[in-house]
């Protein structure tokens, strides 16, 4: 069981699952603001156009009253959020890109041999197929 909790505390404390935490956190703040603009700003801008905005619409089946305007405004929060968080996304795998060396080409392990022109050994002085002298 104490193996068991050491592996436990080990994935809990790893970088990934931290980040994770911080993001579900920022996440979850982040939408608080794209409700508010949605609420404070988007509905009222459309209810110029719209008598009582998205959030008046309803539709009654019965006694069932469907709210479709609140999830309309529920699918442009969920637009906005999804293009913050993509631009967020690509802004940090742009640095993330910055900061990476670019890796320098590996040396040849092998050359031709001009007499057969097999693939041989860089170091080679003697063609193992045709037995030739390389210079």
């Amino acid at each position: 069981m104490k193996k068991f909790f050491a592996e436990f505390k080990e994935f809990a404390l790893k970088g990934n699952v931290m980040d994770m935490a911080i993001g579900v956190i920022i996440g979850a703040a982040f939408k608080g603001i794209i409700d508010a603009l949605t609420e404070c700003i988007i509905n009222p801008i459309l209810g110029c156009f719209i008598q009582g905005g998205l959030e008046g619409w309803t539709v009654t089946i019965g006694k069932a009253e469907l709210g479709i305007g609140a999830f309309i405004m529920a699918i442009i929060n969920f637009i906005i959020l999804a293009f913050v968080l993509f631009l967020m996304v690509k802004a940090m795998n742009k640095l993330i890109n910055l900061r990476k060396k670019p890796e320098p080409e590996a040396e040849p392990l092998t050359k031709k041999c001009p007499l057969c022109q097999s693939e041989i050994d860089i170091k080679a002085i003697k063609c193992p197929h045709c037995t030739g002298d390389i210079q």
